[in-house]
């Protein structure tokens, strides 16, 4: 074929390595076939060798909502605004587990795939929306059996008042999934470079649940209130349980400011690992 013929010729898919910034969320939709085909391979492949298999889906919340609630609620006398223990911190639990599990999943999405992202092609942003999806699973696993509980609480023992805030949910998760993917993909975007990072990151989420409301309400606090605040996860915490209790602290403000921050994060992750992808092979 002449030169003329091969500049005319149009290509299906174009692979460079130029600056201009593409989300490649177009492709996501052309690759939902492999996307859904990673989610698959997450949920069959993470208990498959286990005993108990799906089973650690409750057992894991159950045995920490034992512990939390000898260790916070019979030994440390933390309050939990007169919501049943075990209830709040199911509650609690299933939406901390969805948050830093796919956090630290996310954030090592270049290093724990290094060897196939060198050999194939297909858009990168695949692998962790595929973890985000498959946490979800997990998640709504968790959630329904804390809605179980939940019930005996609102229809037999009467102890809790659900009220229009549980029509919140989808805007939580729905935080929750942005925001943590966003911090996964500014973490794993830099950590082809600096390696140390997973490392702070693993220790750094368990710290960063002790300054969000997991394990306590923020009206245990008197002062310094607008500290806790700033965490974006707070509000989302503080809005579920207002909405499923009818306890705790409600502000509106503070969610916009969480939906804005999510927002924010997760264009900044995007933006960084649209660069880092196009070169990452040569640095990871």
């Amino acid at each position: 074929m002449n030169s003329e013929g091969n500049s005319d010729k149009k290509w299906d898919v174009v692979i460079d390595n130029s600056s201009k910034v593409n989300f490649n969320l177009f492709e996501l939709f052309r690759y939902r076939d492999l996307l859904f085909m990673f989610v698959k391979k997450d949920l069959i492949t993470v208990y498959k060798q286990t005993i108990l298999g799906p089973l650690w889906f409750f057992v894991q919340p159950v045995l920490t909502c034992i512990i939390y609630t000898v260790i916070f609620t019979r030994i440390a006398k933390i309050g939990t605004d007169e919501v049943p223990a075990v209830l709040f911190y199911l509650g609690s639990i299933a939406i901390w587990n969805y948050f830093s599990e796919t956090l630290n999943i996310t954030s090592r999405t270049f290093t724990d795939n290094a060897n196939i992202f060198g050999k194939v092609y297909f858009p990168r942003i695949v692998v962790p929306v595929s973890k985000v999806l498959s946490g979800m699973y997990k998640f709504f696993i968790q959630l329904g059996l804390f809605v179980l509980v939940w019930l005996y609480y609102v229809f037999v023992d009467h102890k809790v008042s659900p009220n229009f805030y549980m029509l919140f949910l989808p805007v939580i998760l729905f935080e929750m999934a942005i925001l943590s993917l966003g911090f996964g993909l500014i973490v794993t975007s830099m950590t082809t470079k600096y390696r140390d990072l997973s490392f702070l990151v693993a220790f750094g989420v368990q710290l960063f649940m002790y300054i969000t409301p997991v394990i306590y309400p923020i009206s245990k606090f008197k002062t310094h209130q607008t500290f806790i605040w700033l965490n974006p996860l707070s509000s989302l915490f503080e809005t579920f349980k207002y909405g499923f209790f009818g306890k705790g602290t409600i502000s509106l403000f503070w969610l916009g400011y969480s939906v804005v921050f999510s927002i924010v994060i997760f264009v900044i992750g995007l933006l960084l690992f649209n660069k880092v992808e196009k070169r990452f092979i040569d640095t990871v």
